[in-house]
């Protein structure tokens, strides 16, 4: 069975956490899934102080003791992840963002392969798109597989043209959802994402050292001299995009 977990950036839970449901529903029309709830407003996360230990030195020496690496458990128990959050500002609740902030270190140490991800958001006008947009490259940087998240207008009182366009729009994020939940392998990555790996590794072994945190789980995982984070059959074009974004990596080392 596989495992999915929602973490919830709204402070109440009502419109967001109802659309949650809707797409737990949807979800196990497909198949038998276990579907927990995790309510950020529930758990102690300390604001990033910006100390870059994390980065440089590994984040288990950040000085702050909260729930973070609860809720990090919580993400490496799980098959398929959802961030759901109301719009606020144009962005993500503050509780949302300041998972992610204090989630930066997996930038430059992705980890969660073979996962699924994909988010919704609730708004009352505008806006979400673009809230969808950056928690899907949020995703992907963290090392997800990401599908492509909804938007939903919950402006009260909701009319019942509203929400059975948000249940059209539930129903395809939790098709989407489910294809890579249930995707054999993770899949081949893009262009772009194999231009970030290999420029970034690149110029990582050029100017750091044993010292350095990233410098150090990049040898142990054999990063420095793999096609990618993870096994993966690059085509011949992906192979030659590869062999030139390192030397990329090359010429921007030696230039910084």
């Amino acid at each position: 069975m596989k495992k999915v977990t929602v973490f919830i950036g709204s402070a109440r839970k009502q419109a967001t956490y109802e659309a949650v449901r809707e797409f737990e529903e949807n979800l196990k029309s497909y198949t038998e899934i276990d579907f927990e709830y995790v309510f950020l407003k529930d758990y102690r996360l300390e604001f990033c102080r910006g100390c870059k230990l994390c980065f440089d030195k590994g984040e288990e020496l950040c000085p702050i003791r909260d729930d973070r690496d609860v809720l990090i458990d919580k993400i490496n128990q799980s098959d398929g992840v959802i961030f759901a959050t109301p719009n606020y500002s144009f962005h993500v609740s503050a509780p949302m963002k300041n998972l992610l902030d204090r989630l930066a270190f997996v930038f430059h140490r992705p980890r969660f392969f073979g996962k699924a991800f994909t988010s919704v958001v609730t708004q009352g006008v505008f806006g979400g798109g673009s809230i969808v947009k950056y928690l899907g490259n949020m995703g992907e940087n963290f090392g997800f597989n990401v599908a492509k998240g909804c938007v939903l207008k919950t402006l009260e009182p909701i009319s019942k043209a509203a929400q059975e366009k948000n249940s059209h729009e539930i129903k395809k994020a939790a098709a989407r959802f489910y294809r890579v939940l249930m995707r054999p392998a993770p899949p081949s990555p893009s262009f772009f994402r194999l231009m970030m790996f290999r420029m970034s590794r690149t110029s990582m072994k050029a100017m750091l050292n044993d010292e350095y945190c990233d410098y150090r789980h990049y040898k142990e995982k054999g990063w420095f001299k793999s096609d990618y984070y993870y096994d993966v059959s690059l085509s011949p074009i992906k192979k030659l995009a590869g062999q030139i974004f390192d030397y990329m990596g090359r010429r921007m080392s030696r230039q910084g």
